[in-house]
């Protein structure tokens, strides 16, 4: 994983196989930092012995294996200089959990929580592999299935509303907004769980998920759209797919609209980075990550005809990205209570997911779980009710 612009896919942003340019997949061409065979070698070695690790681990409940609490107090950075005294290697296997994924400092969370990360794409193998994670894009962008949905739900979908509080018994809840009340049997907070706070609950939640929310944080990310006259990297028979944990812009991929004939690139800078380049005036941060980008594609990335930052920390409704993830210790201490239902309040979003953790499918997972809950629940009501 050292520095490179390389072949199809990637395991965050969305890939570089061709949906968008409709071409078959570019070849690879790495761009690296020279690495020796004997740190080749303990990359491997340290891999396997990860992959081994989340083979024995359930990602809808890693807080139950049996080294649950002892793999929850180590970060993942000194567990894996527990395993190597080569540094190029950590910085190498500790990025595709940190900068990438959980977008916090490796000695900020855990190895469990590190595991759980790499459970959810079904190995660390899988996790790092180019070829498995986000490898299509959707022709038109992700953004139609929320719009479509929204047009087959018509005026029940309320926009730039939020919740102010949400009153719960037994037999329902009353969400109140600036300008609405809504009365249902059910609530669904299907958003990030550090944004619970911003909504009033009456009678107040429990002590559980008082503590519980308090141990989840989001990671930092900024991402940037490069936008160039046309996609010059495939001239160079590069997929756009870049990524490196030596780079400032520890990833990029080509984001280039269907059937446009300029070239996208997205790019992300991530958890102490993000910090740093905020510190710096607008112009120079612009500057240091299109220089970060030109270490990738060459001089060309440099100058784009477009460029548009997104920071996810200042964004109202997110406050950081890409998902919430527990500090140390706290998985194996709350894990288990963070999709519990609180009457007939429901918890549901990526965040919460064992398979697709952080990612699209997951939400779409937790969505389904916890309407099957819903459902289940109101028929064995009926059916009490029934028999009664």
């Amino acid at each position: 994983m050292s520095a490179g612009a390389c072949g199809p896919t990637s395991s965050r942003a969305p890939c570089s196989r061709s949906a968008a340019s409709g071409s078959r997949p570019t070849r690879t061409r790495f761009r690296t930092r020279s690495r020796s065979p004997e740190t080749e070698a303990e990359i491997a070695r340290v891999t396997e012995i990860l992959d081994a690790l989340v083979a024995e681990i359930d990602p809808d409940r890693p807080w139950a294996h049996p080294s649950a609490e002892e793999w929850d107090t180590i970060t993942w950075d000194a567990w894996l200089r527990q395993q190597t005294d080569d540094d190029e290697a950590v910085r190498n296997l500790a990025f595709a959990t940190g900068s990438a994924m959980l977008t916090k400092p490796t000695h900020s969370f855990s190895l469990l929580q590190s595991l759980l990360m790499a459970a959810s794409a079904g190995s660390y193998s899988n996790l790092v592999d180019a070829d498995f994670i986000l490898d299509k894009r959707v022709v038109g962008g992700l953004q139609q299935v929320p719009l479509r949905l929204a047009e087959r739900l018509g005026d029940d979908v309320l926009l730039n509303q939020p919740v102010r509080s949400l009153e719960w018994s037994d037999t329902g809840v009353v969400a109140t907004t600036d300008e609405h009340t809504v009365r249902a049997r059910h609530a669904i907070l299907a958003h990030a769980p550090v944004l619970y706070s911003r909504i009033a609950f009456d009678p107040p939640l429990p002590r559980r998920q008082h503590q519980l929310h308090q141990h989840l944080s989001m990671g930092f990310v900024i991402k940037v759209h490069a936008v160039y006259d046309r996609p010059f990297w495939r001239e160079q028979g590069l997929s756009g797919t870049a990524f490196s944990p030596y780079e400032l812009t520890h990833e990029a991929y080509d984001n280039t609209n269907h059937a446009d004939e300029r070239g996208t690139l997205v790019g992300f800078v991530s958890d102490a980075n993000a910090d740093g380049v905020f510190e710096l005036s607008a112009e120079e941060r612009k500057e240091r990550i299109l220089e970060s980008l030109s270490h990738y594609y060459g001089p060309e990335a440099k100058n784009p005809v477009v460029y548009y930052e997104s920071d996810w920390g200042s964004e109202e409704w997110t406050r950081g990205a890409y998902a919430a993830s527990f500090d140390m210790g706290g998985l194996h201490r709350y894990g288990a209570d963070l999709r519990t239902a609180v009457g007939p309040i429901h918890f549901a979003c990526s965040d919460m997911a064992g398979a697709g953790y952080q990612h699209v499918d997951g939400a779409i997972r937790m969505g389904h779980l916890v309407a099957s809950h819903i459902v289940d629940a109101s028929r064995d009501a009926g059916a009490a009710e029934s028999g009664s």
